[in-house]
């Protein structure tokens, strides 16, 4: 079921201010030992972060990567997602004829960023494991629902116990796609004229791999506020 909340004002300060408040929707997984959150780099990792942090569970980071159209990156034709997993909308790939080898081409030039990835992010600390356990996939907002619907693909073939999507925006489209996929979505707003992500944060910034690779470090040492630091398995 989905869970929105009506703010008075129509934007978040920023994506830490859009975490805690997603965390408020997120209770009732708080100081779990069966839950940890994945945040959706780059822009879903500060989100997730400040969820992890308030509800005291570990944090970890799961990539994703679109596959855009050949000479049209902007235009999705499908996603890749640590794991192995992999959606192709074959449909957009007849519409615009693409080859086979294109698609394999772009395939294997964003694996190698999704390789790159989680080295840099990770650091040689290895996937805390979801097998039996609560994953909260968590993002900075969700538009269209195919990058977050792969990583519900590649986090199911792990066996946790249940798949939360969560994030601070969502379009009705995505939601519903979703609801579909996870076995639950929460989200701050779902409004009915979405336009994008930015849109609904005063700060949209790019978040850098250097920001991401430091909220990592800070969540796996154990804070003043009793955070937990990351586990790995």
């Amino acid at each position: 079921m989905l869970r929105t909340e009506v703010r008075m004002t129509t934007s978040f300060k920023d994506r830490h201010e859009a975490g805690e408040m997603l965390a408020r929707k997120l209770q009732a997984y708080a100081d779990r030992s069966d839950v940890v959150v994945l945040g959706l780099p780059r822009g879903g990792v500060p989100v997730a972060y400040e969820v992890a942090r308030t509800l005291r569970v570990p944090l970890d980071v799961f990539v994703v990567r679109k596959l855009g159209l050949p000479h049209h990156e902007e235009f999705a034709m499908g996603a890749i997602a640590s794991g192995g997993a992999r959606v192709l909308n074959q449909d957009v790939v007849r519409q615009f004829g693409i080859r086979s080898e294109d698609v394999d081409a772009v395939i294997a030039m964003e694996q190698q960023e999704l390789e790159r990835r989680e080295r840099a992010y990770r650091g040689g600390v290895p996937f805390a494991g979801v097998r039996d356990r609560v994953a909260i996939l968590v993002d900075d907002g969700i538009a269209t629902g195919a990058s977050m619907s792969v990583a519900v693909a590649a986090v199911r073939r792990e066996q946790p116990a249940k798949i939360v999507v969560a994030a601070p925006v969502a379009s009705p489209d995505a939601s519903r796609l979703l609801r579909r996929v996870a076995d639950e979505c929460v989200s701050v707003l779902e409004p009915s004229h979405f336009y994008s992500v930015g849109a609904w944060y005063l700060d949209f910034a790019a978040t850098t791999d250097d920001e991401v690779r430091e909220l990592l470090i800070r969540s796996r040492s154990p804070s003043r506020d009793g955070a937990p630091a990351l586990a790995t398995m």
